[in-house]
């Protein structure tokens, strides 16, 4: 996608939240890709809005019907991106607590409950992701309408950014095998941050965590970090390897919070660690 197809796309996205939202709105900014290192053939569009008051069910389903149009799922050919917008109310976040809510949230992840109807397909509105989203708002600096982030949001107490990206990883692993390539990223980005602090795009991320595998546990986050720059997705070469090289990245993540050993040991026996 060019850098101009992006741009429109993204300019669709703040003149419809303009539209909803008008006066309302505090602030809207960039974070995800975009902020760390650049977009990648299959990033999404991220934009988090901060707004003075909630959206009412008629704002959610305008929402809704214009981000169907405007969002593209990462399987469809063509130059649109998957959309993700958050939007929080100012005071829901600021002054900072855990853990945090959201009021509305879009992401092509959510689009069958979208189309059939459910304009809120979200278990609870509480969110420990806006922790590293909002740590990511504030690294990436890019205001796209409204003062700059550090203005409208506090930054995120390093505990409680631990805490909510590994307070994530339950629900990642649910959807292994239908997310393969972004549960495997994904997880190698947690391990990353949590030994290092730092949160980086998840080529890097993975580039990192390359570094630090057995050599028999690379082949599985090899491929997620090439499908994620443009490789054809495939993952039934590699079936019985995705589970046990998951298991062990999270058993070294679980390492790494109780304060053990940074390198990972080799697998336990078949059924053991996490699951």
């Amino acid at each position: 996608m060019t850098a101009d197809a992006h741009q429109r796309q993204l300019d669709q996205v703040l003149a419809l939240v303009d539209e909803v939202l008008g006066s309302d709105i505090v602030g809207a900014y960039l974070h995800g890709s975009a902020v760390l290192g650049g977009m990648r053939p299959r990033s999404d569009i991220d934009v988090l809005v901060v707004s003075r008051r909630a959206t009412t069910g008629e704002q959610k389903q305008r929402l809704v019907s214009r981000l169907l149009g405007i969002s593209s799922p990462t399987d469809l050919p063509g130059p649109r991106r998957p959309i993700e917008l958050t939007i929080v109310v100012e005071s829901e976040i600021r002054p900072w607590r855990y853990p945090p809510r959201f009021d509305f949230l879009y992401g092509d992840w959510l689009r069958g409950a979208f189309e059939a109807g459910n304009l809120e397909p979200w278990p609870s509105t509480t969110s420990p992701d806006l922790a590293p989203l909002i740590t990511m708002v504030l690294q990436g600096n890019r205001p796209l309408v409204g003062p700059p982030p550090a203005e409208v949001l506090d930054p995120v107490p390093a505990g409680d950014l631990l805490r909510a990206i590994v307070a994530g990883i339950d629900g990642l692993l649910d959807h292994l095998a239908d997310d393969t390539r972004n549960v495997v990223l994904t997880l190698a980005r947690i391990w990353m941050t949590v030994a290092t602090g730092a949160i980086g795009p998840k080529d890097e991320a993975a580039s990192w965590a390359l570094a630090r595998l057995p050599d028999e546990h690379r082949a599985v986050l090899a491929r997620a970090r090439a499908v994620y720059l443009g490789e054809d997705e495939r993952w039934d070469d590699l079936e019985s390897r995705v589970r046990p090289h998951v298991d062990l990245v999270v058993r070294e993540i679980e390492r790494l919070v109780a304060g053990g050993p940074r390198h990972p040991r080799p697998p336990g026996p078949p059924g053991s660690g996490s699951g």
